[in-house]
């Protein structure tokens, strides 16, 4: 079969490019994350498999390392408002409803990492006497670091609402059906 015909059957996906025009200086932490843990991952690799004499500190510190980037790099996500939703849900309401829709759904969420900050604040004042395993450092840094990325979340989120109730219904219930072709 030839190429082309074959590229022709293929379903259209997102295009790939080198274009990042969209990175803001709140992504750099999360660059700076994964970077940092690529090189953990990769000491920890080397020292198991290659020296056969495994670092004790590299998996403690990899694993607190995937959480950071997790809730740091949510906050590109909240950002870009690219968080998992149903949007499919759009379909089906009437064009007027899209707008008090995408509102509502930025509030719960800006509330719920809101609440999730709150109680990361608990959390890391209750463990502030506990240490890591491995590594001479209190817990609750890792659980201030996930609060200020949850607080800061909730103020995107915040700052998300105002945006989209500044906007016409009609230009973001496009916007929201346009992904659906």
């Amino acid at each position: 079969m030839d190429i082309e015909k074959e590229q022709a059957e293929l379903p259209d996906v997102l295009e790939i490019t080198d274009d990042i025009s969209d990175i803001s200086w709140m992504d750099y932490p999360v660059i700076a994350i994964f970077v940092a843990l690529i090189g953990l991952v990769a000491a920890q690799f080397f020292t198991r498999y290659v020296l056969n004499d495994s670092l004790g500190w590299t998996e403690e510190v990899s694993r607190y390392f995937l959480v950071l980037l997790c809730f740091v790099g949510s906050i590109t996500c909240v950002r870009k408002g690219s968080h998992i939703y149903l949007e499919f849900f759009y379909l089906f309401l009437p064009r007027w409803m899209i707008k008090p829709v995408a509102v509502s759904a930025e509030f719960i969420t800006a509330f719920f990492f809101g609440w999730l900050g709150f109680l990361g604040m608990e959390l890391a004042y209750k463990t502030k006497a506990q240490y890591m395993a491995s590594v001479p450092l209190p817990k609750s840094l890792i659980y201030y670091t996930v609060t200020a990325s949850c607080f800061l979340m909730a103020a995107i989120a915040f700052v998300r609402i105002i945006q989209l109730l500044r906007r016409d219904a009609h230009v973001i219930a496009a916007e929201k059906l346009d992904n659906f072709g």
